[in-house]
């Protein structure tokens, strides 16, 4: 049977898709059977694709190695109250590995600027597209100015800022900087330009406010953009590791990275202590994508075409 050329392409374009996801899988793959070898195993000048023995040697250690509480309650501004300036605990949870620890911090600091960067650059993106006020255009210039802006640029007077709002050294203090995102209002902006302006004049019409409006017809239509710019910022946020370096010091308000970087600086390099760390951290990664890889790939294939 012969194959015309449209059959040719595709059988071309799935080996090549084939081993381009083979090359890209590879590295995690190495990881997580990484994570499972023992240290001579890892070590050898001779690669072992396949853990000869299946051992937890290097979870052990990971989650052996420090100790800390699973969260802390600190009171609102305690540090003005406190003598060393340091905040004040009032409640703290059960002591848990600080890998635990570290990836509970990890994970609260990315869903939560992934919520709040989707809630803000969805309102602003919406207005820049939609609505008409002076300054407009200005306003729009510079958010695509800032987001040519590199971060080191700003860091100064973000220490600044986030040490005189008492936020240095926590969570929120790597959370804040991510929210004002200028990639996410261009983006949101980007699909609010596709919404019909005749529905949001029916919706005036019929005496549905701006709140109404947004919540009921417009984020509706900008969803899959929300859903690429979820992910977007979530995997942002998770591997800002420059930021969380500068604004995180004490042991309890480490993230994933900056623990594992920790403990490994302690003592030689255990590739294995590497490999279980990077496993742990790379789960909540991919739990994020398989929630939200529908929205992402539909958001990048309509926000291509968009003007």
């Amino acid at each position: 049977m012969k194959m015309n050329r449209t059959q040719v392409y595709k059988i071309i374009s799935i080996v090549i898709i084939i081993i381009l996801a083979i090359l890209f899988i590879f590295p995690l793959y190495w990881i997580v059977t990484g994570a499972f070898k023992t240290k001579a195993e890892i070590i050898s000048a001779t690669p072992s694709w396949w853990p000869s023995q299946w051992v937890l040697t290097n979870f052990e250690n990971l989650f052996a190695k420090q100790k800390a509480p699973l969260w802390e309650l600190h009171i609102p501004f305690g540090r003005f109250f406190s003598a060393n300036g340091k905040p004040i605990v009032f409640f703290a949870g059960p002591m848990v590995p600080a890998a635990i620890r570290w990836l509970v911090n990890t994970v609260f600091m990315a869903v939560t600027a992934m919520i709040l960067t989707c809630a803000t650059a969805a309102m602003a993106g919406y207005a820049l597209a939609k609505k008409r006020f002076v300054g407009r255009g200005l306003l729009f210039t510079l958010i695509v100015c800032a987001m040519a802006l590199p971060k080191q640029v700003i860091l100064i007077p973000l220490l600044r800022e986030m040490s005189s709002l008492s936020l240095y050294n926590t969570i929120w203090a790597v959370i804040f900087p991510i929210v004002g995102w200028p990639f996410g209002v261009f983006l949101i902006k980007q699909f609010a330009e596709g919404v019909p302006g005749e529905i949001l004049e029916s919706a005036r019409i019929d005496g549905a406010g701006e709140l109404k409006t947004f919540l009921t017809i417009v984020f509706p239509m900008i969803k899959p953009g929300v859903g690429a710019l979820a992910i977007f910022t979530f995997i942002n946020s998770w591997n800002d590791y420059f930021m969380q370096l500068v604004m995180l010091t004490s042991n309890s308000n480490l993230t994933i990275s900056l623990g594992i970087a920790k403990m490994l600086g302690e003592a030689s390099i255990d590739y294995g202590l590497l490999m279980a760390g990077a496993t742990l951290a790379s789960i909540p990664i991919i739990i994020i994508f398989l929630i939200f890889q529908k929205y992402f790939t539909k958001g990048i294939t309509m926000g291509a075409v968009k003007g």
